[in-house]
């Protein structure tokens, strides 16, 4: 029976097999793609995918039913949560300008399969973002027709009563999403254009509702007789927080962008703070004038801006909202597509995912093949199925991405980075012979004994610590962590940091409503976890990270990103558990799809040294530093080559 039984090296490889980093290119600006896209095109393309329906169906629906006027601080705090991922991407955007977004930062810091699973995650979330914004803009257009080309459908097509499918096939859906997967493979620089055409039509739009806007204004709607600025309190500025946070998601199509960027140290970062200001610009006033245009509670949910201005005698307006509300959606349509795509190439090129789908068009130099076979199964999608059910889905897989990008960041800023490899103590003795060890240099290639053997003869006393090291100030007092290799107690800081954000959201959520916990017992285990959270952020603190002026890097770390962690968790635990169960499904489905393939054929398995027969010998000289002396043993089946026995020569005087 134990024969069956996995080795404990077995179970090791398998491990770090599973935990395994991406090797990044030494020359990182080089690409299969085209370096085309400038900071305004990266700007105009992440607006395109924030400024979308939500601008002209959301406001409307947080005011009446959740905040009331006070939509404007829910969209206020959105807004700064969603600051907190947004810089974390732009440090990674900038840091490694590579295609892939989420997937691309997770696999660079945390591992393989964090990384393929975030990946898994994202493809589905575009997938069906696509498709429900083809079929919000088929509905948006036909409601302007007076649903006749639904009528006419259901006429000479029939109508479907089979669950999880739509009433009608949605010919209009999969059309649009057709035409728009045509333009995407025409190559970067075509979807850049027409993003900036739809863009501009709809930022002169909101730039008409607004100026007729605060000329209808009348302050007397947010009166008390109204029923005041914020009706529903803390707790509904709160839970339209919650809602408006979604408004925000689309940022990542800059991070997904930057392989194709001119210069993405620059361009990625101002890019993606310009969209997310000037998009939090025009929620918020929106939000101000459609507020102070009619009372709150009279707003019409499906269409508060158009029935706004139909109400106070401006119908032919309610034609310029319909055009800017379609150009928007038009606009996130195109981010779906565009960064689609190139999240699964950077999968297929690390040989994660299917390998056609890596190839590159000579000529366009984009995806073509994930452009055209992801176009069409978003256009069946939107085809056939009822997606209203699935739209809460995409806020977990955004979520999840935006907890590990905020987790990376902190890992990778405590890591030291490739090739620093600290200076050896000086000391009169020569420097090794080459054949008489591995020099400085190469002693990086051993990540397991020799790198902390580095340790040993570190300077302790100097002034320039390493990245991950414990900081001179706090080792007389945790000196027992100096024996550490540098980030391994950051890394195991941020795992313990997240199980206390779990916990600690866990029993916020759920403390008095499914735990139905006694009040001492609830206090308690708030402040224990809020403890254990805290003290993992302070001995993340304790160590030394990375400064770098090469490329932007995000203020206040670690507690930013945990800040991000906490309140990204703490919006996953508030999804319904149907949204859990469908998410443990695809997750299922990823797992097979990665043991099946993915890491067989990953890169970095072919990377992988092939295991070899070694013997060591470790000498402890009288100046207390350590040497590795490693030496392939020769296999039974070559012929001696008459070397003389080196046993003897091992100790240097």
């Amino acid at each position: 029976m134990a024969r069956w039984l996995p080795r404990s090296t077995d179970l090791t490889r398998f491990c770090q097999k599973l935990n395994r980093v991406k090797t990044l290119e030494d020359d990182m600006m080089e690409t299969s793609f085209n370096r085309c896209l400038s900071t305004i095109d990266l700007t105009l393309l992440g607006i395109g995918g924030m400024v979308g329906s939500g601008l002209y169906v959301l406001t409307g629906t947080v005011a009446k039913e959740i905040a009331g006027p006070a939509v404007i601080v829910s969209f206020i705090i959105a807004g700064f949560a969603s600051l907190l991922a947004a810089l974390c991407y732009a440090e990674f955007g900038a840091r490694v300008p590579k295609t892939g977004s989420a997937y691309m930062f997770t696999y660079v810091s945390v591992g393989e399969i964090w990384a393929f699973l975030i990946g898994w995650n994202v493809l589905l979330e575009y997938m069906i973002g696509g498709a429900a914004v083809a079929r919000a803009w088929s509905g948006y257009l036909d409601s302007i027709f007076n649903h006749k080309i639904k009528n006419f459908t259901e006429t000479h097509v029939g109508a479907w009563q089979v669950p999880f499918l739509a009433r009608y096939p949605d010919f209009l859906a999969a059309a649009i999403l057709l035409v728009a997967t045509a333009f995407i493979s025409f190559g970067a620089k075509v979807s850049s254009w027409l993003n900036h055409v739809f863009s501009a039509i709809s930022m002169g739009i909101i730039l008409f509702i607004l100026i007729m806007g605060f000329v209808l204004a009348q302050p007397k709607n947010w009166s008390t007789q109204e029923g005041g600025f914020a009706p529903y309190g803390l707790s509904g500025i709160m839970a339209g927080t919650a809602t408006c946070f979604y408004a925000f998601v689309g940022f990542d199509v800059i991070a997904a962008s930057s392989e194709e960027a001119r210069n993405p140290q620059r361009a990625v970062p101002r890019a993606i703070a310009f969209s997310l200001g000037l998009a939090t610009g025009a929620y918020i006033l929106v939000s101000v004038v459609l507020t102070l245009m009619v009372p709150w509670h009279t707003l019409d949910p499906d269409s508060a801006l158009a029935d706004a201005f139909y109400r106070r005698g401006y119908a032919w307006a309610g034609f310029l909202v319909a055009a800017g509300s379609i150009c928007a959606m038009n606009t996130v349509l195109l981010s779906n597509l565009f960064s689609l795509p190139r999240i699964v190439y950077a999968m297929a090129e690390d040989g994660l995912f299917f390998q056609v789908f890596s190839r590159v068009h000579p000529r366009t130099q984009v995806p073509v093949v994930g452009i055209v076979v992801f176009g069409l199964l978003m256009a069946l999608l939107a085809f056939i199925f009822d997606l209203e059910a699935l739209v809460q889905f995409l806020s977990i897989g955004t979520l999840l991405a935006y907890t590990f990008v905020a987790a990376s960041i902190i890992v990778l800023r405590f890591q030291q980075q490739k090739g620093n490899v600290p200076a050896p103590a000086a000391s009169g003795q020569p420097n090794p012979e080459p054949h008489e060890g591995p020099s400085g240099s190469e002693l990086k290639e051993y990540e397991s004994f020799s790198d902390k053997l580095q340790l040993v003869d570190r300077d302790k006393s100097k002034e320039q610590r390493e990245p991950g090291q414990l900081k001179a100030a706090f080792e007389p007092y945790l000196e027992f962590l100096s024996d550490f290799y540098p980030g391994e107690v950051v890394t195991v800081a941020v795992v313990t940091l997240m199980v206390s954000a779990i916990c600690l959201c866990s029993i916020l959520v759920f403390g008095n409503t499914h735990l139905h916990l006694p009040t001492w017992s609830y206090s308690l285990l708030l402040v224990l976890f809020s403890l254990g959270f805290l003290l993992s952020l302070l001995l993340i603190w304790a160590h030394e990270q990375q400064h770098s002026t090469q490329t932007f890097q995000i203020p206040l770390v670690p507690l930013s990103p945990a800040l991000s962690i906490i309140l990204n968790i703490y919006l996953m635990l508030k999804l319904s558990y149907m949204t859990w169960l469908r998410f443990a499904v695809w997750l299922l489905l990823g797992l097979l799809v990665y043991f099946g393939y993915g890491i067989w054929h990953s890169k970095e398995n072919l990377r992988e040294p092939q295991p070899q027969r070694v013997s060591a010998r470790y000498v402890v000289f009288p100046g207390g530093s350590l040497e590795e002396r490693v030496q392939a043993v020769q296999p039974s089946s070559q012929p001696a080559t008459g070397l003389p026995d080196t046993d003897t020569d091992d100790c240097k005087r």
